[in-house]
């Protein structure tokens, strides 16, 4: 297999751009919400970042083509990897934020530095799970059905994907609408430009054009000063720093979820993989990406990385091991240079979101299409929590941009237009494992495996029970994970279980039912 083929180009946009619009979200976050001066996020954060994807993106092109040597194959994509946009929100509002406030509040000389250590060590602690989960996935990953594990994935990418990017994309209906006819000609038709021009490169081109022409861009002012070369440098003083101010402890209670969230993610992006064709092995894929976590924690970036969401798709684009290595290239530069700035002014994320809201379709296609038919409805019932974890997330943004402080009082107001937004916030905690539990149950269920399906219930219990799932606490800007048992969660799905149990002595096989 080359190094390069055509195809690669293709998925470099569409990865450069996922990566880019992260980027740009860090960027935003780092400034806006946490006060971080330019030196600190253009001098530790981004340079730290940058080491984090450079390892991850190199190491994941040449495990493909090393794959592709001991098959004998030419047509394996690699595994995409970056930030976890979870991740970035999660460090930020729930550890760095209040870290920052409550620096503030005690009088300390410098609040934003108190932030930064904070995000550091929640990194730091993402990364030693993210190593040691990958001792244990695969024994994970054989017993959960593929149904659980791909609908999860398909709910994420329907929801936060897809579905916002189609907003975006009918917000700026010229752009968007136009971009992603080039993409469904080159994809879903099969053809391909004269001349060989990638659709992908097309498709930003394209909409870089028409963004400029309908104003969309430039966006704001031109940037007027260069940060310059910014060499990333390690920072294990102020992580130690950290860990004897004991900043670990006090926000454990996020770091925990957060760590398995990004292992059971990348498990599930590996089985996605499997599933399009590309079967590779998961416990150094899973040690790599939690290397690259620790990696940009030393050199100072707070976000974690993690195996990404999209291998099907970037596969379907002809993509292979070099655009992973010309996306960690990009990237690299990117945060490096300062010339972050420069993108964002000239390059709106409106000129590639069609190439993500393309990728979200491919996932959300692949869990039917490489599961059994039987399993539909185990698929579809795993994709409802993450759309509904969206819902819930759009629900908050709207309070939000109200002016509306979060409280349970609420929840009546709510209910009396027939929403129940308390179930809503309860099952955006921990809807991963939600997602995937359900699913595999429903599987055993269609398969007639009581006891498995009265097993996968009995998990999703006791998960209840240490608040990993289910369990949150209001704040006033926010309901967040709470880690106290929601015993209602736990007593439901034992109640769930003891059905299953007692399936086989109160039920008959019904085989005359029709099934569609």
């Amino acid at each position: 297999m080359r190094w390069f083929v055509r195809g690669d180009i293709d998925g470099f946009f569409g990865l450069a751009v996922d990566n880019l619009v992260q980027l740009l979200l860090i960027d935003a976050l780092c400034r806006l919400v946490l006060g971080f001066p330019d030196a600190l996020l253009y001098g530790q954060v981004l340079p730290g970042a940058a080491v984090s994807l450079l390892v991850g993106n190199f190491y994941y092109a040449w495990q493909a083509r090393r794959l592709a040597r001991a098959t004998g194959r030419d047509d394996l994509c690699a595994l995409p990897y970056g930030i976890n946009t979870v991740s970035v929100f999660a460090h930020v509002f729930l550890v760095m934020l209040p870290a920052k406030l409550a620096a503030t509040a005690a009088g300390a000389a410098d609040p934003v530095r108190v932030a930064w250590q904070a995000g550091l060590v929640a990194c730091l602690g993402s990364g030693l799970i993210e190593l040691a989960g990958s001792f244990v996935a695969e024994r994970v990953r054989r017993a959960t059905p593929r149904a659980a594990l791909l609908s999860t994935l398909a709910g994420v990418a329907l929801g936060f994907i897809s579905i916002g990017f189609l907003f975006r994309s009918f917000a700026r209906p010229v752009i968007g609408l136009t971009t992603l006819a080039v993409l469904l000609l080159v994809y879903f038709g099969r053809v391909r430009f004269r001349g060989g021009v990638p659709g992908g490169l097309v498709a930003v081109a394209l909409g870089t054009l028409l963004a400029w022409i309908t104003g969309v861009a430039p966006v704001g002012a031109m940037p007027t000063q260069s940060q310059g070369l910014q060499l990333p440098l390690p920072v294990l003083g102020e992580l130690f720093a950290a860990i004897r101010g004991d900043l670990l402890w006090s926000y454990l209670a996020v770091i925990v979820p957060m760590g398995i969230f990004n292992v059971v993610g990348s498990l599930q992006n590996i089985e996605a993989a499997e599933a399009a064709g590309d079967s590779y092995p998961t416990r150094p894929s899973l040690v790599v990406n939690g290397l690259g976590t620790l990696a940009a924690a030393a050199f100072g970036s707070c976000f974690p990385t993690t195996i990404y969401i999209g291998h099907p798709g970037w596969k379907a684009m002809g993509a292979r091991a070099g655009y992973s290595i010309l996306s960690g290239v990009f990237v690299t530069i990117v945060c490096l240079t300062g010339s972050l700035a420069y993108i964002a002014w000239a390059v709106p994320i409106e000129a590639g979101m069609a190439i993500v809201l393309w990728i979200g379709l491919v996932i959300t296609a692949q869990a039917f299409q490489a599961t059994p038919r039987e399993h539909a409805p185990a698929v579809v019932l795993g994709m409802l929590p993450g759309v509904a974890a969206w819902g819930a997330l759009m629900a908050k943004a709207g309070l939000r941009a109200g002016g509306t402080v979060m409280s349970p009082a609420l929840v009546p107001a709510f209910q009396q237009a027939d929403v129940w937004i308390d179930g809503a916030f309860a099952l955006e905690q921990g809807f991963i494992f939600t997602a995937m539990l359900l699913s595999a149950a429903t599987v055993a269920v269609i398969e007639r495996r009581f006891v498995q399906a009265a097993a996968w219930c009995l998990v999703a219990a006791a998960l209840s029970l240490t608040g990993l799932m289910h369990s949150y606490a209001w704040t006033p800007a926010d309901t967040v994970l709470s880690l106290t048992p929601a015993w209602s969660f736990a007593g439901g799905y034992a109640l769930m279980a003891a059905v299953f149990l007692l399936a086989p002595l109160l039920t008959t096989p019904d085989d005359q039912r029709t099934h569609t």
